[in-house]
């Protein structure tokens, strides 16, 4: 495609990942003429390299409200309970879907599906693919059915570099390689945690969807929520530094221990929880890390997690390795309702880039991946049904810049997992705007809830329950409660 070819579709879909692909299909399936956007080749998203499961509540001794109640009891009074009950009712049909759709998921000997057990969870209920390798097995396998269906044209190696907007409505997408046309236009384009450099994600996560869509026009929310999962290996200086372990080895007996060798905390309990219990004991320790005893595991069960640890030149089967936290998950991002509809019309987001108050202050393990099917399938009917036919709207002349070396290491110091208003306001003049609403936002927040960890606002602040930091065009905050 030229740099001045304009392409003209029904929806056009941003990001490769879990979510892009199955709202690419959903929406060709209910006959919409689909283009994706991706800027890496559909086996290398961020989805492609998850290691956790699909939380779903197929047990026998399960339920959706048990499931339910586990999301609001992690989420610590923040989430959206509309969201929450969506999710855990038809999280049992994702996981159908996505079997009908090819995907292999692990059996016991009995053929039942085998369920896992991660922190938060009340009951089994997680449902993986190659033990660790869930990402690359659902990822792989729905790539396979966009690259066969004629309604979806697919645009690897290109990059959103802006919104086609005026302000009140979407009409589709600037890339580097010309612009597509679309009466709907859905970002799925992952989220923002290697905007703190020390992460688990692919260094592509800088949250550049949420970007993209303020500087349109669209409202985004709690931006100052990001998990910091419990174990990524803790190598300082080393390329594996911050390479996740996943949650899975706690829920099949990996034991935390301190400097002397002793277990010091439920490695089960939600992840916010986990993660302040390894920053208190390094305090205490004096040490940089604590140790995960993974000794009992079988290695076959986890492959690529003791594969990482060895390529790491580390042997988890003969003695504990060094973890800490790191950042995991933004929780934040582009504010839309449970359809994945934005503030911003014609403009649709599913997915970690998308903030529908679901995660509430701290995301219940494997509840992302089951995000990505239950509100994708509700977004692309949405889109599909989106009618406005008018002209698109002019460009604007803004671009996407992506954030600097120097940006990820200020985040990390300055907004990690253990916060401050004079750190936080040393932010507010970063050059990348998703630096600076994190700041806002965060400093907005006078509390520590969940994820969110204020040193000098301790406490959780009970006039903020159920309270989502909303930022608008303005560039204000302001405290908005989602039913």
């Amino acid at each position: 495609m030229s740099a001045a070819a304009e392409i003209k579709c029904d929806v056009v879909v941003v990001g490769g990942g879990a979510a892009g692909l199955h709202v690419a299909l959903e929406a060709a399936e209910r006959g919409a003429r689909v283009v994706l956007v991706s800027r890496k080749p559909l086996a290398e998203s961020s989805s492609f390299w998850a290691q956790g499961g699909l939380a779903a509540a197929l047990a026998e001794d399960d339920s959706p409200d048990r499931h339910a109640a586990d999301t609001l009891a992690a989420g610590r009074g923040l989430c959206r309970t509309s969201a929450v009950e969506e999710l855990t009712r038809e999280a049992p049909a994702a996981v159908r879907q996505l079997e009908e759709r090819g995907v292999r998921f692990d059996r016991e000997a009995d053929g039942e599906l085998a369920l896992g057990l991660e922190g938060g969870h009340s009951a089994r209920r997680i449902v993986h693919a190659g033990g660790s390798e869930t990402g690359r097995a659902i990822t792989s396998r729905l790539a396979e059915l966009v690259a066969a269906e004629s309604a979806i044209e697919v645009l690897e190696g290109a990059s959103a570099t802006a919104l086609r907007s005026d302000g009140e409505r979407c009409g589709g997408v600037h890339t580097d390689r010309g612009d597509v046309a679309a009466r709907a236009t859905v970002l799925t384009t992952g989220g923002g945690a290697a905007l703190w450099s020390r992460t688990t994600n692919p260094w592509g996560a800088i949250g550049a969807g949420a970007v993209i869509a303020h500087a349109a026009g669209a409202e985004v929310a709690d931006l100052d929520l990001c998990q910091f999962h419990p174990t990524a290996l803790a190598l300082p200086g080393s390329d594996h530094d911050g390479a996740l372990i996943t949650e899975a080895v706690r829920g099949e007996g990996a034991t935390l221990l301190d400097a002397e060798g002793k277990r010091f905390t439920d490695e089960l309990a939600p992840r916010d929880q986990v993660s302040a219990a390894i920053l208190d004991r390094m305090d205490a320790d004096g040490t940089q890390e604590v140790w995960l005893d993974l000794r009992k595991l079988d290695p076959a069960r986890f492959p690529n997690v003791f594969a990482t640890c060895r390529a790491a030149g580390l042997d988890p089967a003969r003695e504990p390795v060094p973890v800490a936290p790191a950042a995991h998950y933004l929780i934040g991002g582009i504010a839309c309702d449970l359809d994945g509809r934005t503030t911003l019309r014609g403009l649709f987001a599913v997915g970690e880039c998308a903030c529908t108050g679901l995660h509430g202050a701290n995301r219940l393990a494997s509840n992302s991946l089951t995000e990505c099917f239950v509100f994708g399938t509700r977004a692309a009917a949405a889109a599909v049904a989106e009618e406005d036919s008018s002209p698109p709207p002019q460009d604007g002349g803004w671009r996407f810049q992506p954030p600097t070396t120097a940006t990820r290491t200020a985040v990390w110091r300055l907004a990690g997992p253990r916060r401050t208003a004079s750190e936080l306001e040393q932010l507010l003049d970063d050059p990348y705007p998703l630096a600076r609403m994190i700041a806002a936002s965060a400093l907005a927040r006078r509390e520590s809830r969940g994820t969110h960890r204020r040193r000098d606002f301790p406490l959780p602040d009970p006039d903020l329950d159920n309270a989502h930091a909303v930022i608008g065009p303005d560039d204000e905050v302001r405290f908005d409660r989602w039913i």
